[in-house]
């Protein structure tokens, strides 16, 4: 089989629903909503490009589930009817090409910079960063019981309210060092109840989040979970760990597994930190992962991070190690990289390389790189092209003041509410 061939194949998953084709885009965090966390015609522009590009299916970047806890400033946050009309053109933007649309749904947890964070960061316990961010971000305070149960409720509301504006899924944020990968940690969540302790009892959390938006969306509609393979970190989540969270939701249903890996801390997801030279050459950072989590669950499974040319996304998924090819990075700069690699084109390889100023200091900051893929979203936002040779410092700059004007307005914002 050809390329095209391979990764233009549909896929059935368990709920019944099928994908047009073995290319996804993997959620990346668009921050395009308003200062007060509502969506915007920018989204709807965005994903109707992606839509066109060719890919099947288009996971949304980090829709939040309660307006006083959000990542960044403009997240969009759906706990309420108030954006429905919009939701439904962003929605409707990302289907127009026989595509899926999913809304990532996520609760930051203790990962909100200490700029942005208008009271209490939350956490399963009162667990610091570590000393390279302990000043961008705060000490969190251990989530009462009645509080984890009111963010279960939260994820399965705003599942509903997906599904109502005509999402076609919906998937749980479970990696990267977010609440859910908190939870499963044992680094940092330190509880000594029902929701810390044993791997049993750190998992819990995920999987009744996961019950509450199956009893919310019913069967027949596909929620996935994107989780660590690991997190990289001492005392942390492990492979094995992984797995047994993997399997323990496969046995009650999940459509999508998707695998990534690292957090803040260690962001193997960026390819930091490292990754060696043969997972470089095959271009998916957690493919070993996936062919061991093969031989364990029938779960549909999609490998993100790495990927740069259809002959490495066609091989992973002829190898049966995958059967969705995650890319991120890529569609940042090349939106319509599925139609050129399913049109037929030999060779093609994503122009997508590593961003670097030159300055060590700068080059090492895990946000630097996605400072400048975050503009290229912004400007097909605007309706604008993508800008391959814009400048990194200057997009550093920007973000980052954007980020701290955002920040101080979203906190006037909610002092004054």
């Amino acid at each position: 089989m050809s390329h095209a061939d391979t990764l233009g194949q549909s896929l059935a998953l368990p709920c019944g629903i099928t994908l047009k084709n073995r290319f996804a885009k993997s959620a990346m965090s668009e921050a395009l909503g308003t200062i007060d966390n509502h969506v915007t015609p920018a989204l709807e522009r965005l994903y109707g490009r992606w839509a066109q590009g060719g890919t099947g299916l288009l996971i949304t970047g980090n829709i939040m589930i309660d307006r006083n806890h959000t990542g960044e400033p403009r997240n969009v946050v759906l706990e309420d009817e108030r954006d429905m009309a919009l939701l439904k053109r962003w929605a409707d933007a990302g289907k127009n090409q026989g595509n899926d649309i999913w809304v990532q749904l996520n609760h930051p947890g203790k990962q909100i910079p200490r700029m942005l964070a208008s009271g209490d960061t939350l956490a399963p316990s009162a667990v610091p960063f570590g000393k390279e961010l302990k000043s961008a971000f705060k000490t969190p305070r251990a989530l009462t019981e009645d509080e984890i149960f009111d963010i279960i409720r939260r994820f399965a509301t705003s599942s509903a309210l997906a599904k109502k504006a005509g999402f076609t899924g919906v998937q749980i944020h479970g990696a990267h060092g977010y609440l859910v990968s908190q939870f499963l940690s044992g680094h940092h969540n330190r509880r000594n109840d029902k929701w810390g302790g044993s791997l049993e009892n750190r998992m819990r959390f995920p999987l009744e989040i996961y019950r509450a938006i199956r009893d919310a969306v019913g069967p027949d509609y596909p929620v996935s979970i994107k989780l660590n393979s690991a997190d990289f970190q001492r005392g942390g989540f492990t492979e094995e760990e992984s797995m047994t969270v993997a399997e323990t939701l496969a046995n009650e249903g999940l459509d999508l597994l998707e695998i990534s890996g690292g957090n803040y801390e260690n962001p193997a997801m960026a390819g930091a930190k490292g990754v060696r030279e043969s997972t470089v050459k095959r271009e998916a950072y957690f493919l070993d992962y996936a062919q061991a989590i093969r031989k364990r669950v029938s779960t549909p499974l999609m490998v993100t991070g790495g990927f740069r040319s259809a002959e490495a996304m066609a091989q992973a998924v002829e190898s049966g190690a995958t059967d969705l090819v995650g890319i991120a990075r890529p569609l940042a700069v090349e939106p319509d990289l599925a139609n050129r690699i399913l049109a037929g084109q030999e060779g093609v390889i994503s122009r997508v390389t590593p961003r670097k100023t030159g300055i060590k200091m700068i080059d090492e900051m895990a946000m630097m790189e996605v400072s400048w893929f975050s503009r290229q979203l912004h400007r097909m936002g605007k309706g604008q092209d993508p800008k391959p040779d814009e400048s990194v410092l200057l997009s550093l700059f920007k973000v980052i003041t954007e980020m701290g004007i955002g920040s101080f307005k979203t906190r006037r914002l909610r002092a004054n509410s």
